[in-house]
């Protein structure tokens, strides 16, 4: 909401998830045209072994991208006992529907931490004044917004890992899943960007909790919540990097002892990767960009279109044609604006709102503009 503007960020998002239900659906769709049964399979159909490769690097990327004195809260050392304590163990499961209590959970905790970022809003919002701006209708970097939404969005790198899990799975049944979930989803994202947004406005930060004092309780729940469902929403990721190497090396199939090997090695990649890493929006952007957005855009329609005996003049295919080139489009230029107009990070900063307490709200405007916002700077 920061980067496109409350208006045209909740119309984009709206757009966004439409198109996430729409495409979600065409893969099932390719893949009873094609006869096949997994994302790769249906790839390889459709535009041979180069589309094949291609996918497998996004899939295996928009997963593996995502992760004081006392060593107990020091953060590498917390970041590698969780990983070690728990998201290992989880994520050694072989079958995806054993994930579905962690899933159930995850959304629960997502509902607890929607309701203290509401009531955030409404008790810590009215003391932070509004940024400059903070109410046009767009804000110059949507197409950056457009792509962390994608990223929000994106599921269809499991979609036929979870296809498969339904009792009936049939193309009725499957629209009506993804219809309910998109849709919620959406309504959980409306609520919680625009209380946010509403909170913080232009000085909303990558990581939503890095706006929140440090003597906040709340937000400090609202952090070991937000941490909890991350632990929880891990092993579903961890299934799909997991089949992108046994479908590139091991002819889709492996062996428990593969199995564990594997496992083992890419969570301890990836956390290793994650001791580096501090700043959430880089992830969110550069992910959202370059590998979320075709996936959600550019693929499903691309492989539809492909393998549709549909006229071009029919409505799906048009409406395919034109969700593909949108998705290029966003993909392209979102792209260079990320490299032209990089994003500040302040992660571990206190806002300035915790530290200045009797001052007006003209002085906290001016703070600001000079010292924590650097977009400011360039306006």
């Amino acid at each position: 909401m920061r980067q496109a503007g409350l208006p045209f960020g909740i119309l984009l998002l709206t757009i966004v998830a439409y198109v996430t239900d729409y495409s979600i659906i065409l893969l099932i769709k390719g893949g009873n045209l094609s006869g096949t049964n997994t994302y790769q399979c249906l790839v390889n159909k459709a535009f041979g072994l180069k589309g094949y490769v291609i996918l497998l690097i996004l899939q295996f990327l928009y997963p593996f991208i995502i992760g004081p004195e006392n060593i107990l809260a020091e953060r590498h050392f917390v970041i590698a006992m969780t990983t070690l304590v728990f998201m290992l163990p989880l994520s050694m499961y072989r079958n995806i529907a054993n994930l579905r209590k962690l899933s159930l959970a995850s959304l629960v905790l997502t509902l607890a931490i929607l309701v203290i970022v509401v009531v955030e809003a409404a008790t810590l919002g009215p003391n932070i004044p509004p940024s400059e701006g903070a109410w046009n209708f767009a804000q110059s970097n949507a197409m950056q917004a457009i792509g962390i939404m994608a990223f929000a969005f994106v599921s269809h790198h499991n979609t036929f890992l979870i296809y498969g899990s339904l009792e009936t799975p049939t193309i009725n049944n499957w629209s009506c899943v993804s219809h309910i979930s998109v849709l919620f989803s959406l309504i959980i994202y409306l609520i919680f960007a625009g209380s946010a947004y509403g909170t913080f406005t232009g000085y909303t930060q990558g990581d939503l909790f890095e706006n929140y004092c440090k003597n906040d309780d709340w937000a400090t729940i609202g952090r070991l919540l937000y941490g909890l469902t991350t632990i929880l929403t891990y092993p579903v990721e961890c299934f799909v990097v997991r089949e992108v190497i046994a479908n590139l090396f091991f002819n889709g199939t492996l062996t428990t002892i593969f199995h564990v090997v594997v496992t083992f090695c890419m969570v301890a990649v990836a956390m290793a990767i994650s001791q580096g890493i501090e700043c959430l929006e880089i992830v969110l952007v550069s992910n959202g960009v370059i590998v979320a957005t075709p996936l959600v855009f550019v693929i499903p329609t691309a492989c539809y279109l492909k393998l549709s005996e549909k006229p071009w003049k029919h409505w799906d295919s048009l409406k395919s044609w034109m969700i593909l080139i949108t998705g290029v489009f966003v993909m392209s230029l979102g792209f260079m604006m990320a490299i032209m107009s990089p994003q500040a990070c302040s992660h571990g900063e206190e806002m300035f709102y915790c530290k200045l307490s009797n001052t007006s709200a003209h002085n906290i405007t001016v703070n600001v503009t000079v010292n924590y916002s650097p977009w400011f700077k360039r306006t």
